[in-house]
């Protein structure tokens, strides 16, 4: 560090201080999940509480805790513009809060994960840029840690960059790092990082799982999302050999493959003995285990994500959950009852990238019913008012009752196909409702 010690020095203030050059009216662009900075949001949250502030736009992907307890609350919705390219529970909170004022607070935008970087650089203006980081090293690097993401193109492209420094951030390898020289201010603080833990899965779960493990073949290269199914299937592959790692999502089960040696990417066509990932959500032991591990790289979600790089590699498996998919075998995995949900994320960018790999496979799962079994997920139509994967893009759909295969059938063959894999309840009620649209 003593060749930029200076230079640190001289960039090194305090969060107010910092944050006082975020102009009125203009677009500040957060880190996503635990690369957001929890020193510098509060302290745009004072400077709003001020009245600094009458319009300041917020871009963002996943809001953590600490941004809806202090830049995201509610006293601050008339002049705090959040906009979500993904929404997480946070912010379904703090949308509903809105709701009930009869008020509009949060402005979701849709994006496919791989377009993100450019969205934030070129569709707004980034006029400023907010992210915490890992310590510097003594080349004055300084790491993206858990999250290149959309983050890694953003830093090459705003007008100004923040950084917080915290020692708790992972050190991490591949087109992460940031130099101190591309730097405005730094503010050091060290929070905990934000902790994204997945319980363990349930019957259904690990009925999915099994369906879709028995298809993955030695030597593939994986894409898991996040939630129980993906974290179910992992749990059942430990005696598959040498597969692969190129994925949005770097996870807590991806860690205990690869201390297994199963996951090695000994096979992988593309960055063999590579991890890849984008973005990191995970516990203390996770971050530990990134941390200056080389095998382990974090590229830009234009890249990680982007179809024709995925289907380079050969066997690649993409594994997404979806919240239901209709007779055509169209796909919801972001939207209930018209209210956004979620967001479209990456899947889409892999169910078309695994796709269009040689030998690759791409898997939408979902339990057969919602509402303690009230409500079937296989429907006639989509009633979330979102379509995330387009009906000529899906290939496998999985519920806990088999595998629907959606290739090269015809939309009567989908609809008898996707009701032999739902719930028995509903299966009489669904080829009436197939029937009466012509599809049975």
């Amino acid at each position: 560090m003593s060749l930029y010690a200076d230079l640190y020095e001289a960039k090194k203030t305090t969060a107010h201080d910092a944050v006082a050059s975020i102009a009125d009216r203009s677009n500040l662009i957060l880190g996503m999940s635990a690369a957001m900075p929890p020193a510098l949001m509060e302290a745009v949250a004072s400077r709003a509480k001020q009245g600094w502030f009458t319009n300041l736009n917020v871009y963002y992907m996943h809001a953590s805790e600490a941004a809806t307890e202090s830049l995201f609350v509610p006293e601050l919705m008339h002049v705090i513009k959040p906009h979500p390219l993904f929404m997480s529970g946070h912010d379904r909170q703090l949308a509903k809060q809105g709701y009930a004022k009869g008020e509009e607070w949060v402005h979701f935008v849709p994006c496919l994960f791989h377009q993100a970087g450019r969205l934030l650089t070129e569709s707004i203006s980034p006029d400023c840029f907010v992210v915490t980081v890992s310590p510097m090293d003594k080349a004055g690097y300084f790491s993206l840690g858990t999250n290149p993401d959309y983050g890694a193109t953003v830093v090459r492209k705003a007008k100004r960059i923040i950084v917080e420094v915290n020692e708790n951030m992972p050190r991490t390898f591949g087109e992460s790092l940031l130099h101190i020289s591309d730097i405005d201010m730094i503010v050091e603080n060290s929070p905990p990082l934000m902790e994204t833990i997945i319980g363990g899965g349930g019957v259904e779960d690990e009925k999915i799982a099994h369906f879709i493990a028995e298809r993955i073949p030695d030597g593939a290269t994986l894409q898991m999302g996040i939630g129980a199914v993906p974290n179910s299937v992992m749990g059942q592959l430990e005696s598959h050999k040498d597969l692969g790692l190129h994925s949005e999502l770097f996870s807590p089960p991806m860690v205990e493959l690869i201390k297994k040696g199963v996951l090695n990417g000994r096979r992988k066509t593309l960055m063999p003995y590579k991890h890849v990932y984008t973005l990191a959500l995970g516990d203390r032991d996770m971050f530990d285990f990134m941390d200056d591990n080389p095998s382990i790289v974090g590229y830009p979600v234009a890249w990680v994500n982007n179809p024709s790089v995925i289907r380079k590699n050969e066997n690649m498996i993409s594994v997404n959950a979806a919240i239901e998919v209709d007779f055509t075998g169209q796909v919801n995995s972001e939207s209930i009852g018209g209210h956004q949900f979620s967001g479209t994320g990456g899947q889409l960018d892999f169910v078309r990238g695994a796709y269009a790999a040689p030998g690759g496979k791409s898997f939408i799962a979902l339990h057969s019913t919602a509402k303690k079994g009230t409500v079937s997920r296989i429907t006639p139509d989509i009633t979330g008012g979102a379509i995330t994967d387009p009906r000529m893009d899906v290939q496998y759909v999985v519920t806990e009752y088999g595998v629907a295969d959606m290739k090269g059938r015809s939309l009567q063959e989908r609809a008898q196909a996707l009701i032999n894999i739902a719930h028995p309840d509903f299966r009489e009620e669904l080829s009436r409702d197939a029937h009466d649209k012509g599809m049975m």
